[in-house]
């Protein structure tokens, strides 16, 4: 039977995974939490703000509000001071606390489980809601596309496309369902260490002898590149 170029990119999507995985083994998301409300306000809050700066944020806003009702009926004006640091601090607090109102008002104050009812909360996109239901839940509803999975799978060659929802379609027919939510936080975490936006260290890369974009990208390699199984 002859070999389809899918075929191709799915057994180097595999390659892809198992190297990523020996190089981080305990990946998973770099925000602190401890139940799936604590998520679902870390990732409205990392929106255009890095994890670091929110996990500086967190722990004593986390200590004031600790259900869905207390941010529900937080005073605006302090919630605004308390996130402000992470930036658009005034939409992100309108969107904690009418998240928050629905969760109390419509699931009886616990996060709900469901890529539609997530969705259906103010603030709430497929990103963020695949991030609390992998997170949180263990749940694989599909793939987190952030800035570093839209860089990487383009430069690994497993999408053409630039949209977040044509990305995470093109990424899910490649990764097994089962990876779905770790596949997200290995890219992330490769794409901080090693292939980063301006100057990718593809000398120092895992995956660069099945990297398309090696010879694109990479700058003069330190040695002479081993082939990986």
């Amino acid at each position: 039977m002859k070999r389809t170029k899918k075929d191709d990119t799915t057994k180097r999507t595999a390659r892809i995974i198992s190297r990523l995985k020996k190089e981080f083994p305990q990946a998973r998301t770099a925000l602190v939490f401890t139940y799936p409300l604590q998520l679902l306000v870390s990732t409205m809050l990392s929106a255009q703000c890095t994890d670091v700066r929110v996990n500086m944020v967190t722990p004593a806003l986390f200590a004031k509000y600790r259900r869905a009702k207390d941010f529900a009926g937080a005073d605006k004006s302090e919630l605004e001071c308390e996130i402000k640091s992470t930036g658009f601090y005034r939409m992100k607090t309108k969107h904690i606390m009418e998240a928050c109102t629905a969760i109390v008002d419509r699931f009886q104050g616990q996060v709900p489980q469901s890529m539609n009812e997530l969705m259906s909360l103010p603030g709430v996109g497929r990103k963020t809601a695949n991030c609390v239901l992998g997170g949180a839940y263990g749940i694989q509803s599909g793939i987190v596309v952030d800035t570093h999975v839209i860089r990487l799978s383009n430069r690994l060659g497993l999408t053409k496309n630039t949209s977040p929802e044509k990305i995470e379609q093109d990424l899910m027919k490649l990764v097994p369902k089962k990876e779905w939510y770790r596949f997200s936080n290995l890219i992330i975490l490769h794409g901080r260490k090693t292939c980063k936006a301006r100057k990718p260290i593809c000398e120092d890369c895992v995956l660069s002898d099945i990297c398309p974009s090696v010879n694109v990208l990479s700058f003069p390699r330190k040695r002479e590149n081993r082939m990986r199984k």
